[in-house]
């Protein structure tokens, strides 16, 4: 199978840009069978495992505000197969210099999808979190928050142009 090139993303970029021309694209998209592939290959985002000074406050935090059901093992399983999911998880790296993560000082940002951005953003103001920014354009409506770890979320509820 022939790699996907993407063109060259300058650093005005936004993320969200970057997950939406990769799904618009079909660039995580193969058009031949998954036997085609060779043996030993990504077949995706497993999880994202994050450190905190506090792991139960952090997973209880997740559970109470951002309403995902924690497991015993202390974290949560999100479904691709949800309705109206984005098909597919984008990894995608930004310079060392890039504001995307600001104020967060972490290394990495999640990037969520919801279903209903207005209801899920009265969850979260009902629940006392700050919105840092909410934003729309052609491809979904945002938001961004941080946990109380620091880590800046993006809310993402793709429009059909995003998915």
């Amino acid at each position: 199978m022939a790699a996907v090139r993407l063109p060259s993303l300058g650093r005005a970029m936004k993320l969200r840009h970057v997950l939406a021309l990769a799904l618009i694209s079909g660039a995580f998209f193969s058009t031949a069978p998954a036997s085609a592939q060779p043996p030993g290959h990504v077949t995706g985002i497993g999880g994202v495992i994050v450190r905190s000074k506090d792991p139960k406050a952090l997973s209880a935090w997740y559970r109470d505000v951002l309403g995902l059901e924690i497991k015993p093992w202390g974290g949560a399983k999100l479904s691709y197969a949800a309705p109206g999911h984005p098909p597919v998880a984008v990894w995608s790296p930004l310079p060392q210099n890039s504001d995307e993560m600001t104020p967060s000082t972490r290394d990495f940002m999640l990037n969520l999808a919801v279903d209903d951005m207005d209801l899920f953003i009265a969850r979260l103001t009902a629940k006392g979190v700050p919105i840092l920014k909410r934003d729309q354009d052609a491809l979904g409506k945002y938001a961004w928050v941080l946990d109380p770890d620091g880590t800046k979320i993006e809310f993402w509820q793709p429009t059909s142009a995003g998915q």
